[in-house]
Protein backbone atom coordinates (compact mmCIF):
# COMPACT_ATOMS: atom_id res chain seq x y z
CA UNK A 1 0.00 0.00 0.00
CA UNK A 2 1.23 3.46 -0.89
CA UNK A 3 0.31 6.60 1.03
CA UNK A 4 -0.29 10.22 0.07
CA UNK A 5 -0.39 13.48 2.02
CA UNK A 6 -4.00 14.57 2.56
CA UNK A 7 -3.87 18.28 1.90
CA UNK A 8 -3.42 20.75 4.73
CA UNK A 9 -4.28 18.10 7.35
CA UNK A 10 -0.86 16.55 6.67
CA UNK A 11 -2.33 13.11 7.30
CA UNK A 12 -0.64 10.26 5.45
CA UNK A 13 -3.60 8.36 4.00
CA UNK A 14 -3.63 5.12 2.08
CA UNK A 15 -4.18 5.58 -1.65
CA UNK A 16 -6.99 3.07 -1.36
CA UNK A 17 -9.59 3.97 1.21
CA UNK A 18 -12.87 2.27 1.98
CA UNK A 19 -16.30 3.52 0.91
CA UNK A 20 -18.96 2.20 3.29
CA UNK A 21 -22.22 3.15 1.59
CA UNK A 22 -23.10 -0.32 0.37
CA UNK A 23 -22.94 -1.91 3.79
CA UNK A 24 -25.52 0.55 5.09
CA UNK A 25 -28.31 -1.47 3.53
CA UNK A 26 -27.75 -2.29 -0.12
CA UNK A 27 -29.11 -5.58 -1.44
CA UNK A 28 -26.82 -8.43 -0.46
CA UNK A 29 -25.21 -6.68 2.51
CA UNK A 30 -24.27 -8.88 5.43
CA UNK A 31 -22.84 -7.38 8.63
CA UNK A 32 -20.56 -10.31 9.42
CA UNK A 33 -19.10 -10.20 5.93
CA UNK A 34 -18.81 -6.42 6.08
CA UNK A 35 -16.86 -6.49 9.35
CA UNK A 36 -14.51 -9.16 7.98
CA UNK A 37 -13.95 -7.10 4.83
CA UNK A 38 -13.20 -3.95 6.84
CA UNK A 39 -10.65 -5.81 8.95
CA UNK A 40 -9.01 -7.30 5.87
CA UNK A 41 -8.59 -3.78 4.50
CA UNK A 42 -6.83 -2.67 7.69
CA UNK A 43 -4.57 -5.72 7.52
CA UNK A 44 -3.60 -4.73 3.97
CA UNK A 45 -2.69 -1.17 4.97
CA UNK A 46 -5.92 0.79 4.43
CA UNK A 47 -6.26 3.56 7.02
CA UNK A 48 -9.11 5.76 5.72
CA UNK A 49 -12.78 4.84 6.04
CA UNK A 50 -15.62 6.93 4.65
CA UNK A 51 -19.16 6.58 5.93
CA UNK A 52 -22.21 8.77 6.60
CA UNK A 53 -25.12 8.96 8.99
CA UNK A 54 -27.42 8.45 5.99
CA UNK A 55 -25.92 5.04 5.23
CA UNK A 56 -28.55 3.03 7.06
CA UNK A 57 -29.42 5.82 9.54
CA UNK A 58 -26.16 5.32 11.37
CA UNK A 59 -25.78 1.58 10.73
CA UNK A 60 -22.62 1.97 8.64
CA UNK A 61 -21.13 4.28 11.28
CA UNK A 62 -21.72 1.64 13.94
CA UNK A 63 -19.93 -0.96 11.84
CA UNK A 64 -16.99 1.40 11.59
CA UNK A 65 -17.06 1.82 15.38
CA UNK A 66 -16.51 -1.94 15.73
CA UNK A 67 -13.48 -1.71 13.47
CA UNK A 68 -12.01 1.24 15.36
CA UNK A 69 -12.38 -0.56 18.69
CA UNK A 70 -10.79 -3.72 17.31
CA UNK A 71 -7.81 -1.73 16.01
CA UNK A 72 -7.37 0.85 18.76
CA UNK A 73 -3.56 0.64 18.55
CA UNK A 74 -3.54 1.68 14.88
CA UNK A 75 -3.92 5.12 13.32
CA UNK A 76 -7.14 4.90 11.35
CA UNK A 77 -9.02 7.88 9.97
CA UNK A 78 -12.82 8.01 10.22
CA UNK A 79 -14.72 10.28 7.84
CA UNK A 80 -18.48 10.70 8.01
CA UNK A 81 -21.15 13.06 6.69
CA UNK A 82 -23.97 15.21 8.02
CA UNK A 83 -27.25 14.56 6.17
CA UNK A 84 -29.15 17.59 4.85
CA UNK A 85 -32.04 18.60 7.09
CA UNK A 86 -34.51 18.37 4.21
CA UNK A 87 -33.27 14.84 3.39
CA UNK A 88 -32.89 15.75 -0.29
CA UNK A 89 -30.08 14.45 -2.46
CA UNK A 90 -28.66 16.19 -4.40
CA UNK A 91 -28.98 19.78 -3.28
CA UNK A 92 -30.54 22.29 -5.63
CA UNK A 93 -29.80 25.93 -6.35
CA UNK A 94 -32.96 27.10 -4.59
CA UNK A 95 -32.07 25.43 -1.27
CA UNK A 96 -30.90 27.83 1.41
CA UNK A 97 -28.53 26.90 4.22
CA UNK A 98 -31.51 26.74 6.58
CA UNK A 99 -33.09 24.08 4.36
CA UNK A 100 -30.10 21.79 4.63
CA UNK A 101 -27.50 22.73 7.24
CA UNK A 102 -28.63 25.26 9.83
CA UNK A 103 -26.13 25.44 12.72
CA UNK A 104 -28.30 23.53 15.21
CA UNK A 105 -28.76 20.70 12.69
CA UNK A 106 -24.99 20.49 12.16
CA UNK A 107 -24.39 20.21 15.88
CA UNK A 108 -27.14 17.62 16.36
CA UNK A 109 -25.73 15.27 13.73
CA UNK A 110 -22.12 15.70 14.75
CA UNK A 111 -23.14 14.43 18.18
CA UNK A 112 -25.17 11.58 16.64
CA UNK A 113 -22.17 10.50 14.61
CA UNK A 114 -19.83 10.80 17.59
CA UNK A 115 -22.13 8.41 19.45
CA UNK A 116 -22.44 5.97 16.55
CA UNK A 117 -18.68 5.94 15.93
CA UNK A 118 -17.98 5.74 19.68
CA UNK A 119 -15.20 8.31 19.44
CA UNK A 120 -14.41 11.57 21.16
CA UNK A 121 -13.52 13.38 17.95
CA UNK A 122 -14.35 12.84 14.27
CA UNK A 123 -11.37 13.05 11.95
CA UNK A 124 -13.26 14.41 8.95
CA UNK A 125 -16.85 15.63 9.02
CA UNK A 126 -18.38 16.38 5.63
CA UNK A 127 -21.51 18.09 4.36
CA UNK A 128 -23.36 15.34 2.48
CA UNK A 129 -24.72 17.86 -0.04
CA UNK A 130 -23.43 21.25 -1.00
CA UNK A 131 -24.28 24.50 -2.75
CA UNK A 132 -21.44 26.93 -3.33
CA UNK A 133 -23.76 29.86 -2.66
CA UNK A 134 -23.68 28.84 1.00
CA UNK A 135 -20.16 30.26 1.21
CA UNK A 136 -21.87 33.63 1.60
CA UNK A 137 -23.70 32.49 4.75
CA UNK A 138 -20.90 32.10 7.28
CA UNK A 139 -23.02 30.46 9.99
CA UNK A 140 -21.94 26.97 8.88
CA UNK A 141 -18.28 27.97 8.97
CA UNK A 142 -18.60 29.51 12.44
CA UNK A 143 -20.31 26.37 13.72
CA UNK A 144 -17.55 24.17 12.29
CA UNK A 145 -14.89 26.36 13.84
CA UNK A 146 -16.68 26.11 17.18
CA UNK A 147 -16.81 22.32 16.91
CA UNK A 148 -13.09 22.28 16.10
CA UNK A 149 -12.34 24.43 19.15
CA UNK A 150 -14.28 21.96 21.28
CA UNK A 151 -12.16 19.15 19.87
CA UNK A 152 -15.23 17.34 18.47
CA UNK A 153 -14.01 17.43 14.87
CA UNK A 154 -10.55 17.72 13.33
CA UNK A 155 -11.21 18.59 9.69
CA UNK A 156 -14.11 19.81 7.53
CA UNK A 157 -15.04 18.65 4.06
CA UNK A 158 -17.89 18.53 1.59
CA UNK A 159 -19.31 15.98 -0.78
CA UNK A 160 -19.95 17.53 -4.19
CA UNK A 161 -23.11 16.81 -6.17
CA UNK A 162 -22.96 14.27 -8.96
CA UNK A 163 -21.66 15.79 -12.22
CA UNK A 164 -21.26 19.26 -10.65
CA UNK A 165 -17.58 19.57 -9.66
CA UNK A 166 -17.76 23.30 -10.33
CA UNK A 167 -20.20 23.52 -7.39
CA UNK A 168 -17.47 23.44 -4.77
CA UNK A 169 -14.77 25.62 -6.24
CA UNK A 170 -15.79 28.69 -4.24
CA UNK A 171 -15.71 26.69 -1.02
CA UNK A 172 -12.21 25.46 -1.84
CA UNK A 173 -11.02 28.98 -2.61
CA UNK A 174 -12.59 30.33 0.59
CA UNK A 175 -10.01 28.55 2.72
CA UNK A 176 -12.78 27.30 5.01
CA UNK A 177 -12.60 23.61 4.16
CA UNK A 178 -9.92 20.94 4.36
CA UNK A 179 -11.21 18.36 1.87
CA UNK A 180 -13.59 17.67 -0.98
CA UNK A 181 -15.16 14.42 -2.06
CA UNK A 182 -15.98 14.28 -5.75
CA UNK A 183 -16.83 11.75 -8.44
CA UNK A 184 -13.73 11.10 -10.54
CA UNK A 185 -13.22 8.11 -12.81
CA UNK A 186 -12.53 7.18 -16.44
CA UNK A 187 -15.93 8.53 -17.47
CA UNK A 188 -16.28 11.47 -15.06
CA UNK A 189 -13.13 13.51 -15.61
CA UNK A 190 -14.50 17.04 -15.47
CA UNK A 191 -13.11 17.68 -11.97
CA UNK A 192 -9.77 18.34 -13.68
CA UNK A 193 -11.12 21.52 -15.28
CA UNK A 194 -11.62 23.83 -12.27
CA UNK A 195 -11.86 21.86 -9.06
CA UNK A 196 -8.51 20.06 -9.04
CA UNK A 197 -6.47 23.20 -9.86
CA UNK A 198 -8.23 25.03 -7.01
CA UNK A 199 -7.51 22.14 -4.62
CA UNK A 200 -3.83 22.18 -5.54
CA UNK A 201 -3.62 25.94 -5.06
CA UNK A 202 -5.31 25.87 -1.65
CA UNK A 203 -3.89 22.56 -0.42
CA UNK A 204 -7.31 20.93 -0.06
CA UNK A 205 -7.43 17.14 0.17
CA UNK A 206 -9.22 15.25 -2.61
CA UNK A 207 -11.25 12.09 -2.13
CA UNK A 208 -12.24 10.38 -5.38
CA UNK A 209 -15.53 8.57 -5.01
CA UNK A 210 -17.38 6.21 -7.35
CA UNK A 211 -14.25 4.97 -9.11
CA UNK A 212 -16.35 2.31 -10.82
CA UNK A 213 -19.20 4.62 -11.86
CA UNK A 214 -21.66 2.88 -9.51
CA UNK A 215 -20.53 -0.49 -10.89
CA UNK A 216 -20.37 0.19 -14.62
CA UNK A 217 -16.56 0.21 -14.65
CA UNK A 218 -16.37 -3.18 -13.00
CA UNK A 219 -17.47 -4.61 -16.33
CA UNK A 220 -20.07 -6.80 -14.62
CA UNK A 221 -23.25 -4.91 -15.49
CA UNK A 222 -25.36 -5.80 -18.50
CA UNK A 223 -28.39 -4.19 -20.07
CA UNK A 224 -30.47 -6.82 -18.28
CA UNK A 225 -29.12 -5.99 -14.80
CA UNK A 226 -31.93 -5.30 -12.31
CA UNK A 227 -32.20 -4.49 -8.59
CA UNK A 228 -35.01 -4.65 -6.02
CA UNK A 229 -37.15 -1.53 -5.74
CA UNK A 230 -35.67 -0.86 -2.28
CA UNK A 231 -32.15 -0.72 -3.71
CA UNK A 232 -30.96 2.77 -4.71
CA UNK A 233 -29.47 1.42 -7.93
CA UNK A 234 -32.93 0.56 -9.23
CA UNK A 235 -33.68 4.28 -9.53
CA UNK A 236 -30.25 5.26 -10.83
CA UNK A 237 -29.82 2.68 -13.55
CA UNK A 238 -32.89 3.60 -15.55
CA UNK A 239 -32.71 2.26 -19.14
CA UNK A 240 -31.35 5.48 -20.64
CA UNK A 241 -28.44 5.41 -18.17
CA UNK A 242 -27.82 1.66 -17.95
CA UNK A 243 -27.79 1.07 -21.70
CA UNK A 244 -25.42 3.94 -22.44
CA UNK A 245 -23.12 3.06 -19.53
CA UNK A 246 -22.86 -0.60 -20.53
CA UNK A 247 -22.05 0.39 -24.12
CA UNK A 248 -19.28 2.67 -22.92
CA UNK A 249 -17.89 0.04 -20.56
CA UNK A 250 -17.88 -2.49 -23.40
CA UNK A 251 -15.81 -0.06 -25.47
CA UNK A 252 -13.12 -0.17 -22.76
CA UNK A 253 -12.72 -3.95 -22.75
CA UNK A 254 -10.14 -4.07 -25.56
CA UNK A 255 -7.97 -1.62 -23.59
CA UNK A 256 -7.64 -3.73 -20.42
CA UNK A 257 -3.97 -4.80 -20.18
CA UNK A 258 -3.13 -8.49 -20.30
CA UNK A 259 -3.36 -10.03 -16.83
CA UNK A 260 -5.34 -7.09 -15.46
CA UNK A 261 -9.06 -6.46 -14.90
CA UNK A 262 -11.29 -3.54 -15.74
CA UNK A 263 -11.66 -2.51 -12.06
CA UNK A 264 -7.88 -2.53 -11.64
CA UNK A 265 -7.46 -0.40 -14.74
CA UNK A 266 -10.13 2.00 -13.47
CA UNK A 267 -8.39 2.46 -10.13
CA UNK A 268 -4.94 2.88 -11.63
CA UNK A 269 -6.33 5.50 -14.01
CA UNK A 270 -7.41 7.59 -11.02
CA UNK A 271 -4.08 7.12 -9.26
CA UNK A 272 -2.32 8.64 -12.27
CA UNK A 273 -3.70 12.01 -11.15
CA UNK A 274 -1.50 13.27 -8.33
CA UNK A 275 -4.15 15.73 -7.13
CA UNK A 276 -6.19 12.77 -5.89
CA UNK A 277 -5.11 11.78 -2.39
CA UNK A 278 -7.36 8.82 -1.84
CA UNK A 279 -9.90 6.65 -3.66
CA UNK A 280 -12.85 5.17 -1.78
CA UNK A 281 -14.26 2.19 -3.70
CA UNK A 282 -17.31 0.64 -2.13
CA UNK A 283 -16.53 -2.87 -0.87
CA UNK A 284 -18.51 -5.50 1.02
CA UNK A 285 -16.57 -8.69 0.32
CA UNK A 286 -13.00 -9.66 1.17
CA UNK A 287 -12.13 -10.61 -2.40
CA UNK A 288 -13.10 -7.10 -3.53
CA UNK A 289 -10.93 -5.63 -0.78
CA UNK A 290 -7.93 -7.71 -1.78
CA UNK A 291 -8.27 -6.87 -5.46
CA UNK A 292 -8.77 -3.14 -4.90
CA UNK A 293 -6.01 -2.75 -2.33
CA UNK A 294 -3.58 -4.48 -4.69
CA UNK A 295 -4.10 -1.75 -7.30
CA UNK A 296 -1.95 0.58 -5.19
CA UNK A 297 1.02 -1.74 -5.70
CA UNK A 298 0.62 -2.11 -9.46
CA UNK A 299 2.21 1.20 -10.33
CA UNK A 300 1.47 3.60 -13.13
CA UNK A 301 -0.39 2.75 -16.30
CA UNK A 302 1.52 2.88 -19.57
CA UNK A 303 1.44 6.49 -20.86
CA UNK A 304 -0.20 5.51 -24.14
CA UNK A 305 -2.95 3.61 -22.32
CA UNK A 306 -3.57 6.53 -19.98
CA UNK A 307 -3.82 8.88 -22.93
CA UNK A 308 -6.29 6.56 -24.62
CA UNK A 309 -8.45 6.26 -21.50
CA UNK A 310 -8.65 10.03 -21.17
CA UNK A 311 -10.48 10.04 -24.52
CA UNK A 312 -13.36 8.15 -22.85
CA UNK A 313 -14.40 11.21 -20.83
CA UNK A 314 -18.19 11.35 -20.68
CA UNK A 315 -19.65 14.74 -19.74
CA UNK A 316 -23.11 14.31 -18.25
CA UNK A 317 -25.61 16.70 -16.74
CA UNK A 318 -27.74 16.06 -13.64
CA UNK A 319 -31.20 14.69 -14.35
CA UNK A 320 -34.19 13.61 -12.26
CA UNK A 321 -32.66 10.14 -11.76
CA UNK A 322 -29.04 11.14 -11.08
CA UNK A 323 -29.35 11.84 -7.36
Amino acid sequence: MKYRRFGKTNWQVSEMGYGMWGMGGWTGSDDTESVASLQRAVDLGCNFFDTAWAYGSGHSEKLLAQLLRANSSKSLYAATKIPPKNQRWPSRREYALDDCFPPEHIEEYVHKSLKNLDVGSIDLIQFHTWEDGWVDDDRWAKKMEDLKRQGLIKAVGLSINRWEPWNGVRAVRSGLIDAVQVIYNIFDQNAVDELFPACRQHDVGVIAREPFDEGTLTGTLTKESRWPASDWRSTYFVPENLNAAVDRADALRPLVPAGATMPEMALRFILMNETVNIIIPGMRKTYNVEANMAASDKGALAPDLYAELRKHRWDRKPTKWSQ
